[in-house]
């Protein structure tokens, strides 16, 4: 079984959809142990309690420096003993030195086809509205792995989504979100559980085994 642990700052649709892939048996041998977030009114947080997962908020806000809350958000993930973290929309830089401490063990869902549209400042509806001011023909999202960087960790899953002509920065969201990101990010973890999932050179590759 894989224990996973998933940070979230709102609403928690890709929690949502990790859950839904659970229940329908998309996703096997994982189970979400708790759901961290950084806000207190986070969607996510109800979402962990209606399914009886233990849900914790823990802000930098309550924190006399960062130092203290990064300190307090390894403890806390920590204790959950995960063999994966799941970045699910968590606008908080993770510090090194929980990447020191799970190397290739955290992943993060990042709405566009990286190296697209990615980095510092490109989150939520900023990466659409960036999309459509260039113009883009295709855009996607990305599951990858997370390190030291913004958005520069190994790729494990992409899909690209067409982008429409009188497509909004939230209309194409909400298309990434139902067609790219609902998919991938499940698709994703179920790999990792079936080991199946390698990393050499900063590549991924998926292999058949099971």
């Amino acid at each position: 079984m894989l224990k996973v642990v998933v940070l979230v700052s709102g609403g928690g649709t890709n929690l949502q959809a990790i859950l839904d892939a659970i229940k329908t048996g998309d996703v096997q041998d994982v189970e979400i142990t708790a759901v961290i977030s950084n806000n207190q009114n986070a969607y996510a947080l109800k979402r962990a309690k209606e399914h009886g997962i233990v849900g914790k908020c823990i802000s930098p806000r309550d924190y006399v420096s960062r130092r203290d809350f990064e300190v307090e958000l390894l403890h806390a993930i920590q204790e959950e003993k995960p063999d994966l973290i799941v970045l699910a929309g968590f606008l908080v830089m993770i510090p090194e030195s929980m990447i020191q401490v799970y190397p290739n063990q955290i992943i993060n869902i990042h709405p566009s086809l990286i190296p697209a549209f990615s980095g510092e400042g490109y989150y939520g509806l900023h990466v659409h509205e960036e999309a459509l001011k260039r113009g883009v023909k295709i855009a996607g999202a990305t599951v990858h792995f997370v390190d030291e960087g913004m958005d520069t960790g190994a790729i494990i899953l992409q899909k690209a989504v067409n982008v429409l002509e009188d497509d909004t920065p939230e209309s194409l969201q909400l298309r990434v979100m139902k067609e790219a990101e609902w998919e991938i990010l499940p698709k994703a973890i179920q790999y990792i559980a079936e080991k199946r999932v390698c990393v050499k050179d900063g590549r991924v590759t998926i292999t058949n085994e099971r």
